[in-house]
């Protein structure tokens, strides 16, 4: 690409907006070159993106078909809305996918700030991501022509195009504001984990919003759909429906609401795009470690862990709890067990139909049974421990250090026990609580967290032994979710045998549930306690041995491949 140099006799080129769409897709075109694997993975996501947009076209012409022009401006304000919300949010957790529109790639080019802006903006539109919105929020048009004929159809077209323009710049002025911030190792980190909760909400907030539309009110929904209709979210989806609704004025006023909009947006890159290209940011002043105020072993044990002692076993959980909680991988793990550890027990105890109940509030269950609960504790302190069959794997070549260290199998692996329960004991109990308060039974806390932890010690115990013999390497990259080429059955066949063998570990808790009734509401808690721990321990000294033998291997197996 040709671009314009100071102080060169030769006439200057300009430099548009097209070139950095025919720039984008030479690099695109050039990455596919001899790899095939990229042109499948590109073929499924155009595939994927196709099948979005063709769901997403027949939801939003749905009320046109239906002849409701209630639901056609439900459908365009809040489906619209979301959408623009998607694009503005969603660059956050995913910043540097596209590493084409990357601005910090011209830094070193005389190209003025307005021609990036409009280049980057224009190459931003060819993509996947903005072909199936558009295709998708063409239903509009449908909608719109149905309604009210071709003219509310060509308005709402001019709508649907400066729609896209909105979320495109939106993306576009987020992630350049936020690019130096998202360098950061420690916020791209932080930005994995939320999307690791966001994946894990997403059961509870499906099934919340069923419950709520069951008995919504339609007159309220209305009413706020016309509110989001006269802000940016909406504007650009409702004009159609408007000017097919006789508010022909509105039209022309929601176009410009959404121009202004977009001329913000654009904007705002425009101020911040020069220190996303450089990556200047102050840091403020370097931080200072205080004096050491004892010794240095000392100082490696965290302050909450200055109970532990002071020995090889006590240094392991020392460096593991520190681990669990500075290592995106580990803490990612960590949120899904809590956030899905109490979501799903409550959902199999309440029942569907009575998370809520007519007046808005929680139902009252009248399907929930002490041996439901045992088998709902039974699925949570299996997705507990089976974040450890692959504990060495995260480790990767820093293992060495044990393997030199000569630490002993048993120490090793009871170490790891006990770092990764200072964070899952506390989740047992306050899960326990709750789901026992929900369900309206403060009596069965023993039974839940009995259960709990019999099959949570369970777990430990098989997956100590998967942790040495089947652990695979991890790549070394910042995204907890990232697995090398093929791991990615190895992963789910050792996630499938591990949850397998603890439940079958844990089945005899659910036969003294179904046996001995109420009696077992009262040994639950000391039996499933003793029954843990005793499986843990026993599993830590029996694949201690194995360990023992296996230190090479292992961690020629852990070792990341370059």
């Amino acid at each position: 690409m040709a671009v314009a140099v100071t102080g060169s006799a030769a006439p200057a080129r300009r430099v548009s907006a097209r070139h950095f769409v025919r720039l984008k897709l030479r690099v695109m075109g050039n990455n596919f070159r001899g790899q095939g694997w990229r042109i499948a993975l590109f073929v499924v996501g155009s595939l994927v993106g196709l099948w979005f947009a063709v769901t997403g076209f027949l939801l939003f012409a749905a009320p046109g078909f239906a002849d409701s022009d209630r639901y056609a401006l439900l459908v365009a304000a809040f489906g619209g809305g979301l959408m623009v919300l998607g694009w503005l949010l969603l660059p956050l957790v995913f910043f540097g996918v596209d590493e084409t529109l990357d601005p910090a790639r011209f830094a070193l080019l005389p190209l003025s700030r307005r021609t990036l802006v409009t280049g980057l903006f224009a190459a931003a539109l060819v993509s996947v991501p903005a072909v199936a919105v558009l295709l998708a929020l063409s239903g509009l048009v449908v909608t719109a022509g149905a309604l009210g004929g071709w003219s509310a159809a060509l308005v709402q077209a001019i709508g649907v195009v400066a729609g896209l323009l909105l979320c495109v710049a939106a993306a576009r002025a987020v992630t350049s504001a936020f690019a130096t911030m998202l360098r950061s190792r420690r916020v791209r980190d932080l930005a994995a984990v939320l999307l690791a909760v966001v994946a894990a909400l997403i059961g509870p907030l499906q099934l919340a919003a069923t419950a709520a539309l069951r008995d919504a009110d339609w007159d309220r929904f209305t009413s706020a759909a016309t509110v989001v209709g006269w802000t940016p979210l909406g504007a650009p989806w409702t004009v159609g429906i408007d000017l097919a609704q006789g508010r022909v004025w509105a039209a022309p006023v929601k176009l410009l609401i959404t121009a202004l909009a977009v001329g913000a947006l654009l904007t705002w890159w425009s101020r911040s795009l020069e220190s996303a290209m450089v990556g200047a940011a102050s840091s403020g002043k370097a931080p200072t470690r205080p004096e050491a105020s004892g010794a240095p072993v000392a100082q490696l044990f965290p302050r909450a862990l200055g109970w532990l002692p002071r020995d090889r076993f006590g240094a392991l959980v020392a460096r593991e709890a520190r681990y669990w909680w500075r290592d995106a991988r580990r803490r990612a793990n960590l949120i899904t067990v809590a956030v899905v550890g109490l979501f799903v027990p409550a959902m199999v105890n309440l029942g569907g139909s009575n998370v809520v109940d007519g007046s808005g509030g929680f139902g009252t269950p009248d399907t929930s049974s002490p041996v439901l609960v045992s088998l709902s504790m039974l699925f949570v302190g299996v997705l507990a421990a089976v974040t450890l069959a692959n504990q060495f794997g995260f480790d990767g070549s820093a293992y060495a250090a044990n393997v030199v260290a000569g630490v002993p199998g048993k120490v090793e692996l009871r170490a790891r026990m006990a770092a990764f329960s200072l964070y899952v004991l506390p989740l047992v109990v306050v899960i326990s609580v709750v789901l026992a308060l929900i369900l309206g039974e403060p009596g069965w806390i023993g039974l839940t967290a009995g259960s709990l932890l019999a099959t949570y010690g369970a777990g430990l115990a098989v997956n100590t032994f998967l942790s040495v013999l089947g652990a695979y390497s991890l790549p070394e990259t910042s995204n907890p979710f990232a697995l090398n080429t093929g791991a990615g059955v190895a992963r789910s066949f050792l996630t499938l045998l591990s949850m397998l063998a603890s439940a079958a570990a844990a089945v005899p808790m659910i036969v003294a549930a179904a046996l001995l009734g109420d009696v077992w509401l009262w040994l639950a808690l000391p039996v499933g306690a003793a029954y843990g721990l005793g499986a843990a321990l026993l599993g830590a000294y029996l694949a201690g041995d194995v360990l023992d033998r296996r230190q090479p291997e292992l961690l020629a197996t852990v070792t990341p491949r370059r």
